[in-house]
């Protein structure tokens, strides 16, 4: 069983950063990827960033790409998400994510298996 906890969020003035952190319970296996996802009220959850639990190649979101940065410290069983340059579109509950067999389709919520409940993120002057 593989349990999530995101911290850091809170309010951030646009153009600011933020980092974020998802700290994991369990082993998400050697196959995993970890996502993270964000969501608004009324909207569906949609992909932000994904990484390989063992490093490699990551992914991102066209909306954040060059913006945020997706890294793991796997003796920590954590995973960040440091975003910087932040609009106030980034307003939402992002989620931590674990993908246990790191699906071709890395984007689709229904591919990953477990998540966290979400830290609050608002980007408003």
């Amino acid at each position: 069983q593989v349990q999530l906890v995101e911290s850091g969020g809170g309010l951030v003035q646009p153009g600011g950063s933020l980092r974020l952190s998802c700290t994991i319970s369990g082993r998400p296996g050697n196959s995993a990827a970890m996502g993270w996802f964000r969501q608004t009220p009324g909207k569906e959850r949609e992909f932000v960033a994904q990484i390989p639990w063992l490093g490699g190649s990551t992914r991102y979101a066209d909306s954040v790409r060059g913006r945020f940065t997706i890294s793991r410290d796997k003796a920590k069983n954590t995973v960040y998400l440091q975003m910087n340059s932040m609009q106030p579109v980034g307003t939402a509950l992002y989620y931590c994510a674990v993908d246990t067999v790191r699906s071709v389709q890395y984007w689709r919520v229904d591919q990953y298996e477990y998540w966290g409940q979400g830290t609050q993120v608002t980007v408003s002057a």
